[in-house]
């Protein structure tokens, strides 16, 4: 059963103010290491995650305004022009894993699909001081499935595209604790189960 999966990053002395420059740096890493370095969506939401955003642009870069505007630099500036305690703020970037299609064939073909990464701004007070929990900075890779493909018989071609999307989680998690001017990491899922232990058992099963 597929897990959802983080990445909670919290920062020495951290003030609201320095809160942009923090997900720039981010983004940053997540471009450093193969990801978009473009924003596909953006969003900030008040009080809770049960509200209606109070900002939300989605991005068309095939429009050179927004071609423009979907960079870091400009991109968040613009969501975070209301910038409160008690707000989150969102922001979807995208990168490519292998992803097996099986077509009705005993082998799959792997091929690369996008998958969308949300990384996310908390302000102080929003939703009862959540950063708490989930960071200053938190980021949302979406289902662990990519990273270990339990629904799929792995030999050691599979097993290589595994290791792949594995290692460009790596990389990036690498590249924040690097570059990043974080105080502490962790990466987690929602159910409390281990990426790393999972991940052992799983290559150990490599037909």
């Amino acid at each position: 059963m597929a897990d959802q999966l983080y990445l909670s990053l919290w920062y020495p002395n951290f003030r609201l103010a320095s809160l942009p420059a923090a997900l720039e740096k981010v983004m940053e890493q997540f471009g450093s290491v193969g990801g978009s370095s473009r924003v596909k969506a953006a969003a900030a939401y008040p009080l809770s995650w049960n509200e209606a955003p109070a900002y939300q642009r989605v991005y068309d870069k095939e429009h050179e305004p927004d071609e423009l505007d979907s960079e870091p630099r400009l991109a968040i500036p613009s969501a975070m022009e209301m910038l409160h305690d008690d707000f989150a703020y969102e922001f979807e970037l995208v990168w490519e894993l292998w992803v097996p299609e099986t077509g009705g064939s005993l082998d799959p073909i792997w091929r690369k699909e996008p998958r969308i990464v949300r990384i996310i701004g908390f302000g102080p007070e929003f939703d009862e001081a959540t950063w708490e929990q989930n960071g200053h900075i938190r980021v949302d890779f979406g289902p662990d499935t990519p990273f270990l493909q339990e629904e799929v018989s792995l030999d050691e071609e599979a097993a290589d595209y595994v290791k792949q999307n594995v290692q460009l989680l790596v990389d990036f998690t690498n590249a924040i604790q690097q570059h990043g001017g974080i105080s502490s990491r962790l990466l987690w899922s929602e159910s409390g189960d281990s990426l790393a232990q999972k991940l052992i058992s799983r290559l150990q099963s490599v037909n």
